[in-house]
């Protein structure tokens, strides 16, 4: 598992990516506040397909958004499993009604009581330029394990899975 950049069309990238992430429920968004330092936080993802852009809701005074429009280059992680994917790109703060409201889910109520017409609610539309992906082996601890012995008896380190780095844009 190198990680070099790999030469998949973008469209195999997103259909790899959609696979990994479709059934992840919360993903970490980190942004970089005004000294430089690095701040994570969980975010509840959207059920729809992976086409290179992740959204988010927000407040509008919170700090992550605040961050982003100090310094609008993020990264976005998700993990399942023995399955990883990390994206970095560049975060915008979206105001458009009638795309909160495309993107709105009843379950957002909970932090968001006003629904997607209130103007402190906004989007983080995160347009992704890199993503790197991880997909070890099947089987969870024991198919680790199985492919661990695998990679030291043979010396094929494709045995524990793949590992690939994309540019999307």
């Amino acid at each position: 598992m190198k990680g070099k950049l790999m030469a998949v069309s973008r469209k195999e990238a997103l259909e790899t990516i959609n696979r990994l992430i479709k059934n992840i429920k919360i993903a970490m968004l980190t942004t970089v506040d005004g000294r430089g330092h690095l701040h994570s936080r969980p975010m509840d993802t959207h059920e729809q397909e992976f086409d290179g852009d992740v959204w988010f809701f927000s407040e509008s005074k919170s700090r992550k958004v605040k961050n982003v429009s100090e310094t609008p280059d993020v990264n976005v992680s998700y993990a399942s499993g023995n399955s990883y994917v990390s994206m970095s790109g560049k975060a915008e703060i979206v105001t458009d009604v009638a795309k909160k409201r495309e993107l709105w889910k009843d379950d957002l109520k909970a932090w968001f009581e006003n629904g997607p017409e209130d103007p402190n609610v906004v989007l983080l539309k995160i347009t992704t330029h890199t993503a790197e992906y991880w997909e070890g082996p099947p089987g969870g601890k024991i198919g680790s394990a199985i492919a661990a012995v695998t990679v030291l008896l043979t010396g094929n380190e494709e045995a524990y899975g793949s590992n690939e780095r994309v540019k999307l844009k």
